[in-house]
């Protein structure tokens, strides 16, 4: 195993990995690997955010009274459809020059419709106002028959901005 795949492998938090916050379905020469500091972004977003996210959805819509989030084999994961971009990955998908992904502050999470993206979108608004941490901002799109939540956390000049997209 080479170094990129193993830096791939590495992980952010507990359920989330460097090679997923990287994936992308187009081919680059630069092979979309972050920064450093992009890299640092995307661990905190994981850690201060998506594993919040992933148990309170779990704990509130997909367990049983009384089963434990830790031992559960019936919690959902939250999959990812981007996180990092290189500038050449963000210029074939059509992002903007100015996009939260090209550093890292950025993730797009699948929703299988639009009452799960709503609880998603539900769930990280009551993780900022419990913890009184910031967000720059919470997109809930749709094209076609396909939902995800665009939602992105800065180091600092967080705008807390929503916004829909249901085109």
């Amino acid at each position: 195993m080479d170094k990129v795949e193993r830096n791939k492998q590495a992980r952010l938090s507990p359920h989330f990995t460097l090679g997923e916050m990287t994936k992308t379905s187009y081919h680059t020469k630069d092979g979309n690997i972050p920064p450093r500091m992009a890299i640092e972004n995307l661990k905190r977003l994981c850690q201060e955010w998506l594993e919040d996210l992933r148990c309170s959805y779990n704990t509130l819509y997909c367990l049983e009274p009384g089963d434990d989030y830790a031992s559960s084999k019936r919690v959902e994961p939250v999959i990812i459809n981007s996180a990092y971009r290189s500038e050449e990955v963000n210029e074939k998908c059509g992002g903007s020059r100015t996009s939260n992904h090209l550093t890292g502050c950025a993730v797009d999470i699948r929703s299988l419709g639009p009452e799960q993206m709503i609880r998603y979108a539900s769930i990280l608004l009551d993780i900022a106002d419990g913890t009184k941490r910031v967000y720059d901002e919470l997109l809930l799109e749709k094209r076609g028959t396909t939902y995800w939540i665009h939602f992105a956390v800065r180091p600092k000049d967080n705008r807390r901005r929503i916004s829909f997209d249901m085109r």
